[in-house]
């Protein structure tokens, strides 16, 4: 019997779940909580600790990572990072070192965390890059917010407070403080402090020219 096939049986004994046994990878030194279940494909490396009742579906590495009880992660990568109970990831997020994501978070697919803390209840759930930044719980981030924190020369950090909500394709440029409670409308701009329960909005006013396009010859 080869030495992974022994590792995993062992788990096994211990109440983890597996897919299928023989096409999963899991290092010596890793501890996953019964009632875990493991799909085909996942690699999980580095020491890292998983709780109880989590599930893994497909795919994916988790390595020197502590997962919580009842934490989904499918088909994404998770390094060096923790990771709070009831949290969901991906499809296909990134969280990469020095991450913290608190309990009963979600983090959807094509969403990068880096360098960064997730208070507990918070959302990013698709197309999302936070990058040294700090965030309350329950906020929202809509599709496409960027936070900026690279001005070319050093890397800035941002903070957003409890309850915030971030529009869709919004640039936080760090480094800004969002403050408790505050609306940032969709499209907007952030160069600076938005104080708790404002509403901040910086986008060109849409014009409409008619008959524009017959004009031009288009149609």
């Amino acid at each position: 019997m080869d030495r992974q096939k022994e590792i995993n049986l062992s788990f096994a004994e211990k109440g983890v779940i597996f897919e299928d046994i023989h096409n999963a990878y899991i290092e010596e030194g890793v501890t996953i909580g019964s009632g875990t279940y493991i799909g085909p494909g996942v690699i999980i490396k580095g020491g890292t600790a998983i709780g109880k009742g989590c599930r893994f579906p497909q795919g994916g590495r988790i390595e020197g990572s502590e997962i919580g009880d009842g934490v989904t992660i499918d088909n994404s990568v998770v390094l060096e990072s923790s990771i709070g109970d009831g949290t969901g990831i991906g499809p296909f997020a990134y969280v990469r070192p020095g991450s913290r994501i608190g309990g009963n978070v979600r983090i959807g697919d094509f969403v990068e965390i880096k360098n960064s803390t997730i208070g507990d209840g918070s959302k990013a759930s698709h197309l999302t890059y936070v990058g040294d930044a700090d965030l309350g719980q329950n906020v929202n981030l809509g599709c496409g917010v960027v936070f900026v924190n690279y001005d070319g020369r050093e890397k800035h950090r941002s903070a957003v407070g409890d309850g915030a909500f971030i529009g869709c394709n919004v640039n936080i440029i760090s480094p800004v403080h969002i403050g408790e409670g505050a609306y940032i409308a969709a499209g907007t701009t952030v160069t600076r402090d938005v104080p708790a329960g404002a509403l901040a909005i910086a986008r060109s006013e849409m014009v409409v020219k008619e008959g524009w396009t017959a004009r031009k010859g288009y149609r």
